[in-house]
Parts: C-alpha cells; sequence; structure tokens
C-alpha cells in the first residue's frame, strides 16, 4: 500500500479543503481545515471555516421539482448509498493513484519546457506552432487536471508537501487561497442556489430565469464571448468579491489585502511568460516579438478551454437551480441531490476526460470534490444508475451540445422575459 511521506504533513490532518458533507465534525460537519483563505468566515460558534450546515433529518422547506416525488427515507437511503461509494473509494486509493498525479505532473512539466524551448526560435512557423501547442496543453493540464484537483485536497492524503492544496500554487492569475474561498467552500456548498451560490452567472451574466431582468443583460452574449480569452482576468477580479465590499459584508482593509496579493500573483505570472520568456528568445534568436505573440496565445487558448468546459458544469439546459427555501433544512442526501440535479457533465473520449480535468464528469466531482479525480470515470457508473433508480436526471451531452445549450441560454436571457 502507499507509504506516508514523513517529511509531509502529519497524518492528523484532514484530507479536504473542501466543502462536501463530511461526518470529521459531528454529524453533517465537514473536518476542521488547515487554514483560512482570504476573506473566509468562521460560522458563529462553530470554529469551522464553512458557511452552512446540514440538518440531521428531515427534509427542506421545499423540494426541488425534479426530486419531488422523493419522500424522506429515499433521499435518506440515497445518501447512504453515495456515502457507501465515496468510502470504497477511499479504501482504496493508494500507490496506484499517488504513480497518477505524479507522472502527470512530470508530463506536464515536460511539456511546459519542450514549448518554451521551442520558443527560443520562435521566428521560425514550425517551432511557433510546436512550442505554442505544447505550452498551451501543458497550461491546460496544469489548471484542470492538477491545480483544480490538488487545490480540492484530492491528494492531501498523500502526505507529499509539493502536492498539497495548502502548497500548490497554480498556474493562473488568482491566488490559490482566494479561489479555494469563493469555489471550495461558497460555491460547492451553495450549488445552483440563487442568492447564496456567487458563481451563477459570476456577477455579470444573467444564466437563469429566476435572476431578474435588466437592460445590462442584452450585452450577456458580448460579455461572455469577451470574457472567454481572458477568464483568468475575469476570475481574478471574481474572486475580489467587490459585490461583498459594497454591501459591507467585506471590509476594504480585506480588499485592499487582497488586491496585493493579487498583484503579486499577476506580477509573477507577467515575468514568467511576458518577460522571462520573450527576452530569453530575444537574446539568443531575435525572437523576441514572435515568443511574445505565443505565450499570449497559449494563455488565451488555455482561458478559452477553462470557460467552456466551466460554463458547461452548471449551465445547460437541464441543469437544475435552486430557492433558498429547497436548501432550508436541507439533510445529507438532500445535498447529494442538489449537486446530481444541479450539474451536468460532458462525454466523450478519456483523452476529453482528461484535458477537462476530469470535470466532465461534473456531477460526480460535485458529489465528491475531495476523491482523485482519476476515480471519477468508475464512480460516474455507479452514480448514473443511482439516478436512473431514484429517478433523477442525469445532466450528460457530447462537448458541442453542452456548449451549444450554454449559449443558447446565454443569449435567450439576454432578452426580457416574455409575459
Amino acid at each position: 500500500m502507499f507509504k506516508t511521506n514523513t517529511h509531509a504533513k502529519t497524518i492528523s490532518e484532514p484530507d479536504t479543503v473542501s466543502w462536501a458533507p463530511g461526518r470529521g465534525k459531528g454529524p453533517d460537519g465537514p473536518p476542521e481545515p488547515r487554514t483560512e483563505a482570504p476573506g473566509r468566515r468562521r460560522a458563529p460558534g462553530s470554529g469551522v471555516p464553512r458557511p452552512g450546515s446540514l440538518s440531521a433529518e428531515g427534509s427542506p422547506t421545499v423540494r426541488p421539482p425534479a426530486a419531488a416525488h422523493l419522500s424522506d427515507d429515499q433521499v435518506a437511503e440515497l445518501g447512504r448509498e453515495l456515502d457507501a461509494v465515496r468510502d470504497t473509494v477511499l479504501a482504496e486509493r493508494g500507490d496506484t493513484d499517488a504513480a497518477y498525479i505524479r507522472k502527470v505532473i512530470r508530463w506536464q512539466r515536460a511539456l511546459e519546457f519542450g514549448g518554451r524551448a521551442c520558443l527560443m526560435g520562435a521566428n521560425n512557423k514550425l517551432a511557433w506552432v510546436a512550442g505554442t501547442s505544447m505550452l498551451s496543453v501543458a497550461k491546460i493540464i496544469e489548471n484542470m487536471e492538477i491545480g483544480h484537483n490538488v487545490l480540492h485536497g484530492q491528494w492531501d492524503w498523500m502526505r507529499d508537501p509539493d502536492i498539497h492544496s495548502t502548497t500548490w500554487e497554480w498556474d493562473f492569475v488568482t491566488p490559490s487561497k482566494a479561489w479555494q474561498n469563493t469555489h471550495n467552500d461558497m460555491h460547492h456548498r451553495w450549488t445552483n442556489v440563487i442568492g447564496k451560490d456567487r458563481d451563477v452567472g459570476y456577477n455579470v451574466l444573467r444564466v437563469d430565469k429566476d435572476q431578474p431582468w435588466e437592460p445590462k443583460h442584452i450585452l450577456n452574449p458580448v460579455i461572455n464571448a469577451g470574457l472567454a480569452p481572458v477568464f483568468e482576468w475575469g476570475i481574478a477580479l471574481y474572486d475580489l468579491e467587490l459585490d461583498r465590499v459594497k454591501t459591507g459584508e467585506k471590509s476594504k482593509s480585506e480588499l485592499m489585502r487582497d488586491l496585493k496579493t493579487v498583484g503579486m500573483k499577476a506580477a509573477k505570472q507577467f515575468a514568467k511568460d511576458y518577460a522571462a520568456t520573450p527576452v530569453a528568445a530575444q537574446v539568443l534568436t531575435g525572437s523576441g516579438k514572435s515568443a511574445l505573440l505565443a505565450t499570449a496565445t497559449a494563455n488565451g487558448l488555455r482561458n478559452i478551454w477553462a470557460h467552456a468546459v466551466i460554463f458547461c458544469g452548471h449551465f445547460p439546459e437541464g441543469a437544475e437551480t435552486f430557492t433558498e427555501e429547497m436548501v432550508e433544512g436541507e439533510t445529507r442526501g438532500d445535498w447529494y441531490v442538489r449537486q446530481m440535479i444541479g450539474s451536468a457533465n460532458i462525454s466523450g473520449s478519456k483523452a476529453m476526460h482528461f484535458m477537462t480535468g476530469n470535470l466532465s464528469h461534473q456531477v460526480e466531482h460535485h458529489l465528491f470534490p475531495d476523491l482523485p479525480s482519476n476515480r471519477y470515470a468508475e464512480v460516474a457508473v455507479k452514480v448514473r444508475e443511482i439516478c436512473e433508480r431514484y429517478g433523477l436526471p442525469y445532466n450528460i451531452g457530447p462537448l458541442h451540445k453542452q456548449v451549444g445549450s450554454t449559449w443558447g441560454k446565454i443569449f435567450r436571457l439576454a432578452l426580457p422575459d416574455r409575459k
């Protein structure tokens, strides 16, 4: 079996920094996390900086329409079945999983090195295409299959300080800790709850009919098209939580602290992609301008891909949204149900799943955000069978269909609702 790294984190530390209905602290609360991200607030009296809590029994005030046919007992049993799926993976993970993530990291770094090396001669068209392609793929893999999943704590159990949610800083402008706050904590707890999940439209888009229409939403398609190639910068701005500063929930001193952190991260990203690589290419072969265009292209392609994959996770037709009364009194089983009917998967090849960071298995990721991503494909078979048996929708389709569905909704909701 996998041996603990004695130089890494202690074995007593929890295995996740993602919000999930864990059983480490009380009947429904998640384990005590190791670190507190910027802007993260502790629940009064709980000692656990995780928003919200789950009821031990009963049901929410109103169940979502897609789950209205389920009784409390059925939801509780569904929860136990999904717990069993999770526990099986936790019991089996070991050497093979550890070898997988380490191999992915080695190949990603080799791709990035090879790409930047090719760009030293970027004036040559073949070198430019090869370098840009390798660097684009390397950035996508780092963001999707490595960074996103490491920051969810999926590999913390290895106790490797170099592959750990508290130490990993990804190749993305937004700092890891800020993203863990808005994504791991808030989005994964309040998935698709209008008024609580700030990821519903990211404060700029209308992506659900229950969001009141405003004249500015006419620009929905334009904003979304402009957001795609600069997605990492949009997320960095979003993670500053400017809307919370406006309402007084976040202080100006906290904002200034976060602005400084983002500035430092942005400077590092600029230095690596828009200074170091082009300058080296200029000195060696006079290819500085071509190398600069290549690194900008690689970042743009990575951003467009990440935008497409992430928007397919919750915005296609059929992905449910929820009112606050639907989560009032929510149990562990109800939380599971909401993740399943509020998320959408992408069908495709193993290569496609890998390049999405296995977020093509968005349903499974939202059920089990702290399980190793390489296990989602096998888990998906069981989850789909459970959905069918309990009469719950399992939203899945090829990439072009899910992307088209998402864009169709964005165009439609840009217009006022028909009366």
